[in-house]
């Protein structure tokens, strides 16, 4: 043989070694993964994204559950209710249909109660942001006592409603402490019935409302500062701008996603509002305090009519659920879609 002869020899040798290599590799893949000695296929582990799914159920499911034993079943079982006139006691044999609805809705008083919670609510963010905010600002600041004065901001909204009801209560009877207060500072002549007069029951109501909540509303925003960087502020100063421009410019709007927080937690506070007005008027003098809450009791629970109060537990429930969606669509978007696409969120996508 030639050294030809042996070229061409090993080069065939070659050729048919990597065809055999890849018919080889090519069976492999063709034939099914190899089947351990003891004769168990293994188990293909889950990928990340089923992995996710697993554990976003393991821990939604439970509040799932308990949301809809709850919730969603009590709600359902006062719409039954509603649409029959029953007292609470006996058998639901009296059907009325929307009978319920129609007489709540053409009832002044119950009109004048959703009109008290909508008024409560833009008295809130009217009077309690600017001096939460105010407040908050202030204790943000370096100063002696700081500590102490947001112990003291914060305690009425720690106390029970029932407690803080009843000391405003005794607080606001006639020729009480209060009365005399205005008296020691020459203002005897402003004393009022505070909790009698229909004219000025509710915002007496509301200032005590303010003194009971405003501490939540101050610890919100105190929270919401220490997020604003501070290196923004010592650049505006070198800039030249005054204190009332940083805060306007740079510390409000960075506020902006806890003051809108704050807001939906006050809405849904206010239209769920019962207990203190409870405690403090029950909803007079002549209905000038009613709620929709107080009115549910008052007409469902008092006067044994649990069908229409049913009725009523529904339109409150509604009402609540129209607010907060409109709340979540034109106001709370924005913080959404700005942390979706914010620039760490993109970097972490690409």
């Amino acid at each position: 043989m030639t050294a030809r002869q042996g070229a061409g020899a090993g080069s065939t040798s070659t050729g048919s070694t990597t065809a055999s290599t890849s018919t080889s590799t090519a069976d492999r893949a063709a034939r099914p993964a190899a089947v351990p000695a003891g004769g168990r296929r293994r188990r293909a582990p889950l990928t990340s994204r089923w992995r996710t799914r697993l554990e976003i159920a393991f821990f939604v499911t439970p509040a799932l559950a308990l949301l809809a034993l709850f919730v969603v079943v009590p709600v359902l079982q006062a719409g039954h209710y509603s649409l029959y006139k029953w007292n609470g006691l006996g058998p639901m044999d009296n059907f009325v249909g929307l009978a319920n609805y129609v007489q709540a809705l053409g009832d002044d008083v119950f009109t004048g109660a959703l009109r008290h919670n909508l008024t409560i609510i833009v008295l809130s963010i009217v009077v309690q942001l600017p001096l939460g905010l105010a407040i908050a600002l202030l204790l943000n600041r370096n100063m002696w006592g700081r500590t102490a004065l947001r112990v003291i901001i914060f305690v009425p909204y720690v106390l029970a409603e029932v407690v803080a009801g009843v000391v405003w209560f005794m607080l606001l009877q006639p020729g009480g402490v209060v009365d005399a207060l205005f008296a020691a500072v020459g203002l005897e002549r402003y004393t009022q019935l505070w909790l009698g007069n229909p004219d000025v029951a509710l915002y007496t109501v509301m200032f005590v409302l303010t003194w009971k909540y405003l501490g939540l509303a101050v610890i919100l925003f105190l929270a919401g500062l220490q997020g604003v960087p501070p290196d923004l502020h010592e650049a505006a100063q070198i800039d030249g701008a005054s204190w009332w421009q940083v805060q306007r410019k740079i510390t409000v709007p960075l506020l902006g996603p806890t003051i809108r927080t704050w807001g939906f937690l006050s809405m849904i506070g206010s239209l769920q509002l019962f207990d203190m007005v409870w405690i403090l008027t029950k909803g007079g003098p002549a209905n000038s305090t009613m709620t929709m809450a107080t009115y549910l009791i008052s007409r469902g629970t008092e006067r044994s009519q649990y069908g229409y109060g049913s009725a009523v537990a529904v339109l409150l429930f509604a009402f609540s659920l129209v607010l907060a969606l409109l709340y979540q669509l034109f106001i709370l978007r924005r913080d959404n879609s700005d942390g979706a696409h914010t620039p760490s969120s993109e970097k972490v996508k690409r």
